[in-house]
């Protein structure tokens, strides 16, 4: 990976010398409304090279990571005089580091840019790795390219200002990398209490965790082999997200990321041999931490139609799912048919009581 990741808790010196080694040019910071509430203001007193950013802020929620919200940026961009020398600081979660770098990606067709997830989430999962994108269509990430940040600034000195969902959200795809490294790291983020992780404790499992990424990326940067064991979950959690979408009741991220990787777990079972203990183990971890979701098998066919629909088909009626044998022993693009993610369908409402 060619991009910078400096893991720190003090981000407004570290911003400060990012700019200074990009030379005489125009910043721009890209913040949803909450983060340049509650967060900009303190980079803005930390830092001494901020302070004569111009500000773009975009509307927050999954529900606005649109092609509406890109040309927001794009406009304002333009207005302001952006040209290919300026850089783009793209501060926030999930949401703004996705939507700021393709909107720097692809405005006059690349712009540098450097990334400041400000939610756990967006720290090990979406600001890392180079994937940038908006929702279209009904889709999560449906539009998009790949193309990595120049630095991404990591730290946890902002996550007071989230509630316990946003925490819990990120955490799940922390669990995720856990099934793609081994048992025991997956025993000891199940066995912690995510509400109760010092700041210098999350900082070391944060960096932990984010280098399990970085590695896969490495050696497969545009997901043509082992990438896709990111997909751990994500075949049926997108599939999860879009349908509580579409029925006006979204769910977070990593909400879904974890029930979908409870139906990864009941696929790894039938088609790979995963222990049953892990589904019986995960399944409660689960529900302790992210509840059920509304779901009755009416509503399968509109989630095979969702899945049908991944960006890593083949073809649309070709489903393909990362699957584990254990942790830490991962088997990509596995086709499921539809017949099999239906039973694990009914074994996953089984197991959550659902």
């Amino acid at each position: 990976m060619s991009q910078q990741l400096i893991f720190t808790n003090e981000v407004a010196p570290q911003l400060d010398g990012l700019i200074a080694a990009h030379g005489e040019c125009r910043v721009f910071l890209i913040a949803d409304v909450n983060t340049a509430t509650l967060v900009l203001p303190r980079l803005l007193h930390d830092s001494a090279r901020l302070s004569d950013a111009t500000v773009i802020t975009i509307p927050a929620g999954d529900t606005n990571k649109n092609l509406e919200s890109v040309a927001r940026v794009w406009k304002q961009l333009s207005d302001n005089g952006a040209t290919r020398s300026s850089l783009v600081i793209n501060i926030g979660g999930g949401m703004v580091t996705d939507l700021g770098a393709f909107a720097a990606a692809t405005f006059k067709r690349g712009v540098r840019f450097i990334n400041v997830p400000t939610t756990l989430l967006a720290a090990v999962d979406a600001s890392v790795g180079g994937k940038t994108g908006f929702n279209f269509n009904g889709l999560k990430n449906e539009i998009g390219l790949f193309r990595e940040a120049d630095a991404v600034v990591i730290s946890t000195c902002f996550f007071d200002t989230l509630p316990v969902e946003e925490l819990k959200s990120g955490y799940a795809e922390m669990l995720k990398h856990g099934f793609l490294t081994s048992a025991n790291e997956c025993n000891e983020l199940m066995n912690t209490d995510i509400t109760q992780i010092a700041a210098d404790r999350m900082l070391t499992l944060l960096e932990r965790s984010v280098k399990v990424k970085c590695d896969i990326v490495a050696q497969d940067p545009t997901e043509h082999g082992i990438r896709r064991a990111l997909n751990l979950g994500h075949t049926a959690g997108h599939a999860f997200e879009s349908f509580a979408l579409a029925q006006n009741r979204p769910i977070p991220h990593g909400y879904a990321v974890a029930h979908g990787l409870l139906v990864a777990l009941i696929l790894s079972h039938m088609k790979a041999g995963l222990d049953s203990g892990w589904l019986y183990k995960t399944a409660a971890w689960i529900s302790d931490n992210y509840g059920t979701l509304t779901l009755t098998c009416d509503d399968y066919p509109t989630l095979l139609r969702y899945m049908s629909h991944d960006k890593k088909n083949d073809s649309p009626d070709r489903i393909a799912f990362t699957l584990i044998a254990t942790p830490g022993d991962v088997r990509c693009g596995v086709i499921i048919t539809p017949a099999d993610i239906t039973a694990a369908l009914d074994i996953y409402r089984d197991l959550l009581h659902v």
